[in-house]
């Protein structure tokens, strides 16, 4: 089958940095079985194609109307390039606005099955940080319509999923997962008592994350116990939450990682006791599955796969706190069995859907609409 992929970046020639590990780990499994096409709308300056683990990458560039940049520039600019690589069997899109919504859009010009993958915040609305596709008549427009189009509305929990069905759209959940048989491999225990206990978050430093909920919980955190937190992501927010650790005196007890390739991540991960999701939504949380494959338990807000799981394989907040996220995370240091019983429940979970299990339901997926 040829496949086309619209995708709104996330794929640099690099294969290291500006990427989005469970599309290149979903993409490469696919690109064996598959002839696959990768259209990124705009991420690089110039529009370029490359080879990345085995399927072809077109990156469109930043394509630009009359009067500046568009949606109808990308769709224009997409439209020319699957004219030119085509004809293909079916298109998905990742992310409902753009990337999906011009993937269905094209399916049905060309008549072809289209797939739309929501992972992102298509059905929820935050004004008070301005994230949402429901916040605005365009975003739900375009979800809306992204989701009539499509053959198939993919999401990655049933917490998305319910989330959809709030708004009547069907789906179907498929985990989207970075996790391979390396995860497999790293050593699967809890961390030996002693003194500190590291905590440790994988996701860029932004408002929708909310990790000045985590900085703020670490001071109650240790007035009980020798807590240390890792901070591993992207920090979109301009050195904003180093200074807050900073003014309220827990910056030594903060590491402030950057971005670090998927290797690296692994590494930290090793050396956690416990992962915390803090964000204020989450439709999945690649990170979570991770860590569950390196035997870390989780803990955090109830989104994604924390939701999915809470109670026996991840604990859930009941209000997002900073004395309530303190509670627990103190509540689970106390209790290593608990600690050990969710992780390892976590973990046969992530195993099992695993990256090459992934690939094989997206395949199955894909046959369906084409018989």
């Amino acid at each position: 089958m040829k496949i086309a992929i619209v995708v709104p970046g996330g794929l640099h020639p690099s294969g290291q940095e500006q990427v989005v590990p469970s599309w290149l780990t979903l993409f490469e499994r696919l690109a064996t079985s598959h002839t696959l096409h990768a259209f990124a709308l705009r991420h690089l300056e110039k529009p370029q194609s490359y080879s990345l683990r085995g399927f072809t990458v077109h990156d469109l560039g930043r394509p630009s109307a009359p009067f500046g940049f568009s949606r109808w520039a990308q769709e224009r600019a997409l439209t020319s390039a699957l004219a030119e690589r085509g004809p293909f069997d079916l298109i998905h899109g990742f992310h409902a606005d753009p990337a999906g919504l011009l993937a269905a859009r094209a399916g049905r010009r060309l008549r072809i099955p289209s797939v739309v993958t929501c992972d992102s915040g298509e059905f929820v609305s935050i004004p008070a940080i301005k994230y949402g596709s429901q916040r605005t008549r365009r975003g739900r427009a375009a979800v809306q319509e992204a989701c009539e189009l499509a053959g198939k509305v993919h999401v990655c929990t049933t917490f998305m999923g319910a989330l959809a069905a709030s708004h009547n759209v069907a789906t179907t959940v498929i985990p989207l997962t970075s996790v391979t048989s390396r995860a497999a491999t790293i050593k699967w225990q809890m961390r030996r008592d002693s003194d500190t206990f590291r905590i440790i978050q994988v996701a860029s430093l932004s408002r929708v994350k909310n990790q000045r909920l985590l900085i703020d919980a670490l001071p109650i955190v240790r007035e009980k116990i020798d807590a240390r937190l890792d901070l591993v992501g992207e920090d979109t927010l301009n050195g904003e939450l180093q200074a807050h650790a900073a003014a309220i005196g827990i910056g030594a007890y903060v590491t402030f990682h950057g971005f670090l390739p998927q290797n690296r991540v692994l590494d930290v991960l090793s050396r956690a006791d416990l992962y915390v999701q803090s964000s204020l939504h989450e439709a999945a949380g690649v990170a979570v599955l991770e860590a569950a494959a390196a035997g870390v338990p989780a803990l955090g807000t109830r989104a994604g796969y924390v939701a999915d799981w809470n109670p026996t394989k991840a604990m859930a907040l009941g209000d997002a706190i900073p004395e309530s996220l303190a509670d627990a995370i103190l509540t689970l240091h106390a209790d290593a069995d608990r600690r050990r019983s969710m992780a390892a429940l976590a973990r046969t979970f992530s195993i099992a859907r695993d990256a090459t299990w992934c690939a094989a339901q997206f395949d199955e997926l894909y046959r369906s609409l084409r018989s």
